[in-house]
């Protein structure tokens, strides 16, 4: 999403001692897509401050959001801004990598990487599913009866900490 431009500025008609100076700026949230884990409340709070000490660098979405949202799946490189319960800008965050697995498939790595406390795979699991079969989630996805299984396509999505646009 925003450009890269760690690289040297070169052209045919500039010389390596002609090159304008480097200047490495911050990236700004202004024009980024909103990063919005979990619903306002409790849970963001912690997701947010985990994103933002470093210890959350990943995160799993269900296709069928993507699908009911009519979003896009996040792409490697992609930046988006972090937004607290509040919606006020806290990070920016960029993918590193994304991968469409069933949910019998999610990995110890990736479920460690949530940062969210989880010793292994299976209580990651059960989080999950509280959270995908709470009032909530079945709400925003206009199905009161949703559920998952092992079948469940997820994002498994890994991002890293690019801003962090606390004052």
């Amino acid at each position: 999403m925003l450009g890269r431009g760690a690289g040297l500025y070169r052209d045919a008609m500039t010389t390596p001692e002609q090159q304008p100076p480097q200047t490495a700026s911050p990236p700004t949230p202004e024009g980024l897509p909103k990063a919005e884990f979990a619903f306002p409340g409790p849970l963001r709070d912690q997701l947010v401050a985990a994103i933002l000490d470093g210890s959350k660098t990943s995160t799993t979405g269900l296709v069928v959001d993507y699908e009911h949202e009519g979003e896009a799946l996040p792409e490697a490189g992609s930046r988006s801004v972090v937004v607290d319960s509040e919606d006020r800008p806290v990070g920016i965050i960029e993918v590193t990598g994304v991968r469409v697995v069933p949910l019998a498939e999610v990995d110890l790595a990736h479920a460690l990487d949530e940062g969210e406390g989880y010793a292994d795979v299976a209580a990651w699991r059960a989080g999950h599913e509280r959270f995908w079969h709470s009032s909530e989630m079945r709400a925003a996805l206009g199905d009161p009866g949703f559920t998952v299984d092992d079948a469940t396509p997820a994002v498994l999505e890994r991002f890293r900490l690019v801003t962090d646009l606390r004052p």
